[in-house]
């Protein structure tokens, strides 16, 4: 376990480092134009701006219920299949080359179909199960998706960074809407301040969603977490 000495040591080395990163942000882009780059005090009055006509809360709610809906589905189809291809020889064998083609596309959950295509020793506790006469229904309740969770919770986590991404990109050359849509039109308005903000804000949402997913991995594989 971390110490509560070590933990307030690490949360003061975060808030030193973010109050530096501040600082330089606002002291050394002083004297650059605001065409070039804002400094953080400019940032956040055109953030409140933003916040007080409805702007802001407008794109973050449009990208937000965008990257939800893939990401469900994503997870949705995912995991079922990630065990389907650790069961069934079969179909691992006949997509295992397909899933490593596709592995550089921001799919949620693709770690544990690599995993389960590289092995998690998943032969020897099924035949440990048959040994007591499991069925196959005990197998996949009681090896295979115990065993699975705590790599697709690692997955989901992963992939949470590759969604936000996704879902910048989509909304830059599919459909101009959300916080891709805000960057866009500060971009051609020459808004910096604006642009810096909602970067901001999508690298905050960014940050708790992985926070919620380090907290999902921890509550389903809590071992990893007695390091941290």
């Amino acid at each position: 376990m971390v110490s509560f000495e070590a933990r307030w040591v690490r949360w003061v080395t975060v808030a030193a480092s973010v109050l530096l990163g501040i600082a330089l942000w606002e002291f050394g882009t002083r004297g650059v134009s605001p065409a070039v780059i804002s400094p953080f005090s400019a940032t956040m009055n055109r953030l409140v701006e933003m916040i007080r006509t409805g702007e802001l809360s407008a794109g973050v709610l449009g990208s937000l219920a965008l990257f939800l809906t893939g990401f469900g589905l994503a997870v949705a189809t995912a995991l079922p299949l990630g065990l389907l291809l650790a069961r069934v020889r079969v179909i691992r064998v006949a997509l295992s080359d397909y899933i490593m083609l596709v592995n550089a596309t921001p799919l949620v959950a693709l770690i544990p179909f690599i995993l389960s295509i590289a092995g998690l020793d998943f032969p020897e506790l099924i035949e440990v199960a048959r040994s007591f006469r499991s069925g196959e229904w005990a197998i996949w309740r009681d090896v295979m998706v115990p065993g699975t969770l705590p790599y697709a919770m690692t997955g989901v986590r992963q992939a949470i960074g590759r969604g936000l991404v996704g879902m910048i990109a989509a909304e830059f050359f599919l459909s101009a809407s959300g916080m891709g849509q805000l960057i866009m039109t500060a971009g051609r308005n020459f808004d910096t301040a604006a642009l810096f903000g909602t970067v901001l804000i999508i690298s905050l949402l960014g940050a708790g969603l992985m926070a919620l997913g380090r907290a999902l991995e921890d509550r389903f594989s809590p071992w990893r977490a007695l390091g941290r």
